[in-house]
């Protein structure tokens, strides 16, 4: 088929490679502007871009594609037979859903109509499913309403995070591309309408989703939106009014003091050079691996040596 790939991250990147691998044309490769990254703001391309260019593609990369005459224009010279989006991060307009004789097929990282929007993958691990998966869909002018292709169903590992997960789904969803795209043409795909009852939504993380707010949310909780949200927004809270970075945690028994004492949410315990802190529940984490504000990542132990936290010291 000729075809035009709209994609901007890494999580694309498999899905164009096999499309590429079984003798589909590529008449054009679409994605977001290079954007500024890193300490020094340096221009940064996409992966998506990165690829193409290594496999000699064209690539557009416009800034809006709604009212841009010239971009719609070049896809309508093309006459694909099918746009295939994976993780662009635009809204395609109508003009360009009716243009391929197949329709624009997206892949999707969640068993839809869960989790629809911007973070499926995050918000899945977040949560504490046990499963999720990849749905492809026809795309039409609601957020991930369109109807369903086909569907599958990946376990998720109880200390598992969203950065091993995006990995996972983004080589098993790239196979299914090639067999939604096989099945359209030949008819063995009959699509199907979401059950829009059962529908979740999954919003793009916010730096604030990060923050542990330990009065309100137990330890299983906690270290599940720490999965959830690697590598970022990740999980914070505050020490003396310095922010203090989570790197590593693990739900834990309660340490032998709390027999004497009921800790409140955010009070800290230490024993034999681990630390702990209570949460929502009568519930207790235990941070592994630190990280105080202007200073460098620690395991535990190590922090305690050199952090001399008064008697009542408490996060967040």
């Amino acid at each position: 088929m000729k075809l035009v790939f709209c994609g901007t991250p890494r999580f694309a990147v498999p899905t164009l490679e096999a499309l590429l691998a079984v003798g589909h044309e590529i008449a054009l490769v679409v994605s977001q502007p290079d954007r500024p990254a890193g300490r020094g703001g340096l221009l940064s391309a996409p992966a998506v871009k990165l690829a193409a260019l290594a496999a000699g593609l064209p690539v557009a990369q416009p800034e809006k594609i709604r009212n841009n005459a010239e971009f719609r224009g070049q896809l309508e010279g093309i006459g694909s037979d099918a746009i295939v989006v994976v993780a662009y991060g635009r809204i395609i307009p109508s003009w360009m859903l009716a243009l391929p004789r197949l329709g624009c097929i997206n892949l999707h990282a969640s068993l839809l109509p869960k989790y629809r929007g911007a973070a499926p993958i995050q918000w899945a691990v977040a949560m504490g499913d046990a499963f999720t998966g990849n749905t492809t869909m026809l795309l039409e002018e609601g957020l991930d309403t369109g109807p369903i292709l086909l569907q599958q169903t990946h376990e998720i590992g109880p200390h598992q995070t969203a950065a091993g997960l995006f990995d996972v789904l983004a080589k098993a969803g790239a196979p299914m591309v090639v067999e939604t795209l096989a099945g359209l043409e030949n008819g063995t795909i009959q699509p199907r309408q979401q059950n829009h009852s059962f529908a979740t939504f999954a919003p793009l993380l916010d730096r604030e989703d990060g923050r542990m707010d330990f009065a309100a949310r137990g330890a299983s909780e906690l270290y599940n939106r720490w999965r959830g949200f690697q590598p970022w927004p990740g999980a914070f809270t505050t020490l003396d009014g310095k922010k203090l970075i989570v790197h590593r945690m693990e739900v834990a028994a309660a340490p032998a003091s709390a027999e004497l004492s009921v800790a409140k949410p955010g009070e800290i315990r230490i024993e034999n050079h681990r630390l702990f802190v209570g949460c929502a529940e009568e519930t207790w984490l235990e941070l592994i691996e630190v990280q105080l504000e202007g200073k460098k990542r620690l395991a535990a132990a190590e922090f305690l040596r050199g952090a001399a936290l008064a008697a009542d010291a408490r996060l967040g």
